[in-house]
């Protein structure tokens, strides 16, 4: 059956869902880490292609411009599209509100291509919760959007005014380094200062926490040692310059849900930041996407808000729902498209 594919192209995943008669009938995310070369992206499309089976109609949004192997973010969209083309056919790319354009004009609109997949998510929240707070807690970042009378109610639409406003935090479930942000931990009765050394990240808090879901975490650990919650505790006993055979299990885990709180109180604050200018009636949901919505979760309890799982919003059977949520931009290309 004919049918429409939605890309998500970033700088860590390459996220792909199929839709047919207005259903995701296919969801898939696949390790793509794109500063080590494009060939990695070629690799991933070639492994998504052969999960989702082939369609007339294909449609992207991107956020690995901003990867490090381009010298710029207008190379960076050039290159990606070009290699989706390459990968796909034609493929029309998101420009936000300027709708889809075509790989030879995305240098034309890098400003409203660049960095989009954000824009599209909450676009398709806000046809379903026209009122309310989108938050997209992802693997790498987290998305606050104002969702206003069916509109998206961004004040920032680029990384760099978006950070500004508060509306894109660099806090996410897997790939924060656990040196970033904090500076001193309680540990043992005392503040104890971090190692400023990329040692742990936040998969291992959430792994030691049994929060982590099982599929969320596609990339090495920071050692390169496996992902069980017993080696966590020991990335984790390193970041404060301990090996786990030092400290107890218990300690660990304690430590641990700081950093899951820690990590929590800065994207509440970005969302407090977020509410502080919108007209949003006080009991407005807080609408929760990404593979960390259990953190979203929590906020709209800490917030006193409803809360709406896109999970629950989108057109899928109900056995694809989380992975379709965990991947929602490529979702919601294909469906906006």
């Amino acid at each position: 059956m004919p049918g429409t594919i939605g890309w998500d192209i970033g700088g860590a995943h390459l996220k792909a869902a199929r839709v047919e008669d207005g259903q995701v009938v296919k969801v898939v995310q696949i390790a793509c880490p794109l500063w080590l070369g494009l060939d990695q992206l070629h690799e991933a499309f070639a492994e998504a292609k052969a999960a989702l089976g082939s369609v007339p109609h294909h449609f992207a949004t991107m956020t690995g411009e901003l990867s490090d192997v381009f010298p710029n973010r207008r190379a960076g969209v050039a290159a990606i599209a070009a290699a989706a083309v390459r990968e796909l056919g034609p493929v029309r790319f998101y420009a936000g509100p300027q709708g889809f354009v075509a790989a030879d004009q995305v240098v034309a609109h890098v400003e409203a291509v660049a960095s989009a997949n954000w824009h599209a998510s909450a676009v398709f929240a806000a046809r379903q919760v026209p009122d309310g707070l989108f938050v997209d807690v992802g693997s790498t970042t987290t998305d606050i959007i104002p969702l206003q009378a069916g509109k998206v109610a961004a004040r920032g639409y680029s990384d760099a005014t978006r950070m500004a406003q508060g509306e894109l935090v660099y806090a996410g479930i897997v790939r924060s380094f656990l040196m970033a942000g904090l500076h001193h931990v309680p540990f043992g009765g005392r503040w104890v200062p971090i190692m400023n050394e990329a040692f742990a990240t936040a998969s291992d808090v959430y792994r030691i926490l049994g929060d982590l879901p099982e599929d969320a975490d596609l990339m090495p650990t920071a050692d390169v040692q496996p992902k069980t919650a017993e080696a966590s505790r020991a990335r984790l006993a390193r970041q404060i310059g301990h090996d786990a055979s030092d400290v107890s299990a218990a300690a660990l885990d304690r430590l641990a849900a700081y950093f899951a709180e820690a990590q929590l109180r800065e994207i509440f604050d970005g969302t407090c930041l977020a509410l502080s200018v919108t007209a949003l009636d006080n009991d407005a949901p807080i609408v929760g996407a990404g593979a960390g919505r259990f953190v979203v979760r929590r906020l709209a309890a800490r917030l006193g808000r409803p809360y709406i799982d896109c999970a629950d919003l989108l057109p899928t059977a109900p056995e694809l729902r989380r992975k379709a949520a965990d991947c929602l931009p490529a979702c919601a290309v294909a469906l906006l498209a």
